[in-house]
């Protein structure tokens, strides 16, 4: 880990995904590890689920499950895989993933590539249990003709081998997909989910978009405290700020850096919307232990990363973990707990 500034400038000589596949293939070489023990400061408890640490692998890193154990053996505090469609998908057509190096960011349209999930299930089948958070982002094939039933036979599939269900809505990448935010649909959405997911099942997270208005806030605060176990705010933007790097006109979701300020203020305006009344989860632009300090005093109790690994490597989950323990001793709180919201 502490040789990946050396090897960068090589990684990126390569094309992004196909460095990307070598990364996971390299990976799956190593051993699985487990979630860290608990840490006294950092531990937190989310729908019911304790959290050893805040720190968490955002879905589409890993797929289809190919790595869960290797990535909570670095350091995160959970890891989210997908997302999953129930058919296998081939995505969209190549190149669909670039490197803006001069912003610290990611383009992606891959359009939910991943082997569908039975062979995902199955893998999940043979992982052994309590060796972390696990969590399932599901989502819909592109050409269906119901992709409400479809998340409800993600959901119904993934239950019993998930630790949390992410429904994905948020993709910009499936046309139409972001339509289901809307207030009917997303009524619905809901509905079908927590039935496909019966009683017992595990808690069920929603992954929003950072490209919404006021209203369509207040309206998912209105359906989804009290039926959704936590919001993840956010996906990647389809919005261009100014970019430096010549990628910067390509389609699909930007990532990264440039992401930070509009995704921490969607997490503000949620948690204004809900009033803390729901989990929040923060996603989008998160590099540094003080970013992450920064969306927890904004209302999150837990952070996800991804992009940044692209450019700080695989030790960042770790070297956050450790920073943001030394900044909330510095600022006085005995734990993350205390931090969530302090400056909402």
């Amino acid at each position: 880990m502490a040789l990946y500034p050396l090897l960068r400038p090589l990684i990126f000589t390569l094309d992004a995904e196909r460095a990307h596949r070598l990364t996971i293939d390299a990976l799956k070489l190593l051993p699985a590890g487990r979630s860290t023990l608990p840490h006294p400061r950092l531990a937190v408890e989310v729908a019911g689920l304790r959290f050893p640490n805040p720190v968490g692998l955002a879905a589409g890193f890993d797929k289809d499950a190919e790595v869960t154990g290797q990535m909570l053996g670095l350091g995160f505090g959970f890891v989210e895989a997908g997302t999953l469609t129930p058919r296998p998908q081939a995505g969209n057509p190549r190149p669909r993933l670039f490197r803006l190096a001069e912003d610290r960011a990611v383009i992606n349209r891959f359009g939910f590539n991943n082997q569908g999930l039975a062979a995902t299930s199955a893998r999940l089948a043979r992982r052994p249990r309590g060796a972390g958070i696990v969590g399932i982002n599901v989502g819909a094939n592109k050409d269906s003709a119901d992709r409400i039933a479809d998340y409800a036979t993600g959901v119904r599939t993934m239950a019993p081998l998930a630790d949390y269900l992410t429904i994905n809505i948020s993709s910009p990448n499936t046309p139409g997909l972001r339509a289901l935010q809307d207030k009917a649909a997303l009524d619905a959405l809901l509905a079908a989910v927590l039935e496909a997911r019966g009683d017992s099942g595990p808690p069920v997270f929603l992954k929003l978009a950072p490209d919404l208005e006021p209203q369509d806030i207040d309206d998912i605060a209105a359906l989804t405290v009290g039926r959704m176990d936590a919001l993840i705010v956010s996906n990647t933007t389809i919005t261009r700020p100014a970019l430096a790097s010549r990628h910067a006109a390509e389609p699909g979701g930007l990532s990264g850096a440039p992401l930070k300020a509009l995704a921490l203020q969607r997490l503000r305006d949620f948690r204004a919307a809900t009033g803390g009344a729901i989990p929040l989860i923060a996603a989008g632009g998160i590099a540094s232990a003080e970013d992450a300090l920064a969306r927890v005093r904004a209302g999150a109790s837990l952070v996800q990363i991804y992009s940044a690994l692209v450019y700080e490597g695989p030790g960042l989950a770790a070297r956050i973990v450790r920073g943001l323990d030394v900044l909330l001793a510095r600022e006085g709180f005995a734990s993350l707990a205390e931090a969530v919201g302090s400056a909402a």
